[in-house]
């Protein structure tokens, strides 16, 4: 396989200023200075502030009815529960789209109604709203007297206008961005981008919000809310919305409901992920997460969705198991796609002077390109979209970018090559025919070369607050672990620790890992290295760039030091 002739740059590494108002709040605060400079950083400048960040409370959701749409949707819903109406339930076949699934499911079900249940096949109806899609729901259910879309269905002005005229209703719950043709002919919208707050939510988010309104539109005793957030916190974090505000909330209270969570669906899923104790957003984005996507990708994920709603212990884990093997073919066939991937690069002279990566191939399952090309971008530090055809030449692509350049907007510069595309500014999806890969290339790639400079292109490695080993005591962990969950936008804090000894050669794991001791003023602690430069390690003392984690090991909590970089001490 040849190797990319391309070498991005190594990280240059940025050490923050302690922000304005640091010191202030650890004397008022009574806080470790590096905790208030953390605090203060996420804009947490008060100790009223501090106290509600560290320790949330759900009594401070905020009123439901303050998203666009909910009076309606919750109107239009009761009155389906009222006159017993058919109701499809139309998702999308990732963590996010399942798990909205479920959540609506549950909570209608909790009203005396069951709703039908309906996820598009990704590869013959492609994602969203699709005519395909709806065609074989209605197939397989009848018409309904009311579609509700999760997950999708904001840019799908054609197909909601078709929707219409067979007479079906259509609520849509989604927080994808709004096409710039305009909104859905749908009776209603909860989609955060309509108004000037809540931009934030994922769509198990919205249902959650959705569900709250319900509930407080029409008492219901026998449905605890606080049930469902076990399912809020899988689709909030899989889903990369920023963990702020709400969110944040409620993943934190998330993540404890499914470290013990009564679903038997989630008990088997995580014995065969091997999570256990503990659960972090790192579980859910790592383990939980790719598992339940991996069926959507190759198969249809209806098993991840009959997964979290089975109440039989059997069921439960022979959808857990078809789950894994599900995610291990998923690992090979993404190997394949980034081996050639990869060849590609090689196959490029002048890598470097290219702004933006733009690859396609017929021999790509369209099911894992995401992934693949969140590797390659990483990788390379370019926004980077792959694209598969199928034997006709119709390609679907899916990119990942990098900050300051937005693949939304670099997409309606492009629209004239595309069959349809949008998403976020760092993750998106397109359609194109094969004859237009060029040209959508060339565009892609002027959009990228406008936007980004040489700086831009060159990875930073932003380093948070400098630390010393001794500071890190039992008591600073305390409050340190209150920072979590982390995620987007309240991303893990990255430490420097500098003139660091190790205890050399340490052990290798797995002939790539290194277990090492960091010594460092009298003080100690224990350090691992993932993917560490074995027989080419740089000379010590060490500056360590680092993070610092807990686990759940033998039924205990134990911290560590998780080496991300490391250069010889100045």
């Amino acid at each position: 396989m040849p190797v990319p002739s391309f070498k991005p740059l190594p990280p240059r590494w940025l050490l923050k200023p302690t922000p304005e108002g640091a010191d202030e709040l650890a004397q008022t605060a009574v806080l470790h200075p590096i905790l208030a400079a953390l605090l203060v950083e996420r804009g947490i400048d008060s100790p009223a502030k501090v106290r509600d960040f560290l320790v949330p409370r759900l009594a401070s959701l905020g009123d439901p009815f303050d998203l666009p749409g909910m009076r309606l949707t919750v109107d239009r819903l009761l009155e389906a529960v009222d006159k017993k109406q058919s109701v499809i339930l139309y998702g999308d076949y990732d963590v996010d789209g399942v798990t909205s699934m479920s959540l609506m499911y549950l909570i209608l079900k909790a009203y005396g109604l069951e709703a039908h249940l309906f996820l598009p096949h990704r590869m013959e109806e492609g994602y969203g709203l699709s005519m395909e899609g709806m065609g074989r729901a209605m197939e397989q259910f009848g018409k309904p007297d009311l579609l509700v879309a999760l997950d999708c269905g904001t840019t799908s002005l054609k197909e909601l206008l078709w929707l219409r005229e067979q007479g079906v209703e259509c609520l849509i719950v989604d927080h994808h961005e709004l096409s710039p043709d305009g909104e859905p002919a749908c009776l209603a919208m909860v989609n955060p981008k309509l108004g000037k707050n809540y931009h934030y939510f994922c769509t198990a988010g919205l249902v959650f919000k959705l569900s709250h309104a319900m509930l407080k539109t029409r008492r219901l005793d026998s449905y605890d809310l606080k049930s469902s957030l076990d399912l809020v916190a899988l689709g909030t974090v899989a889903d990369l919305v920023p963990l702020v505000d709400e969110n944040r909330l409620l993943v934190r209270r998330g993540l404890e409901a499914l470290a013990t969570t009564p679903r038997v669906g989630l008990k088997a899923l995580k014995k065969i992920a091997a999570v256990d104790g503990l659960v972090q957003t790192h579980h859910v984005g790592f383990r939980l997460g790719p598992r339940l996507n991996a069926a959507g990708r190759l198969d249809t994920a209806f098993t991840a969705l009959n997964l979290l709603l089975t109440e039989d212990t059997t069921v439960a884990m022979e959808h857990a198991e078809r789950l894994e093997s599900h995610n291990r073919e998923r690992q090979s066939v993404e190997q394949q796609v980034f081996a050639e991937a990869m060849e590609m690069l090689g196959a490029i002279d002048d890598l470097e002077s290219l702004p933006a990566i733009v690859l396609g191939s017929r021999n790509w399952h369209p099911g894992v390109i995401g992934i693949v090309s969140s590797r390659i971008s990483r990788m390379c530090h370019r926004p980077t979209i792959l694209i598969a055809f199928d034997e006709s030449g119709m390609g679907k692509g899916s990119g990942r970018s990098i900050p300051g350049f937005s693949l939304v907007e670099a997409i309606e510069v492009c629209r004239d090559y595309l069959i349809r595309g949008g998403g976020h500014a760092m993750a998106a999806g397109v359609s194109l025919l094969e004859s237009q890969l060029e040209p959508f290339r060339a565009m892609f790639s002027d959009s990228a070369r406008l936007k980004l400079d040489t700086a831009a292109l060159t990875p930073l490695m932003k380093i948070d607050a400098e630390v010393k080993l001794k500071d890190i005591t039992h008591e600073f962990l305390e409050i340190y672990r209150l920072l979590e969950p982390f995620g987007q936008k309240n991303s893990e804090p990255l430490f420097l620790c500098k003139g660091v000894t190790p205890r050399l050669p340490g052990r290798v794991m797995r002939e790539k890992h290194l277990r090492v001791m960091l010594t460092q003023e009298g003080a100690q602690m224990d350090a691992r290295w993932f993917n560490a430069p074995i027989g080419n390690l740089p000379p010590p003392p060490w500056d360590v760039a680092m993070r610092l984690s807990r686990n759940w090991f033998r039924g205990q909590e134990e911290w560590q030091v998780g080496i991300e970089a490391v250069r010889t001490s100045e």
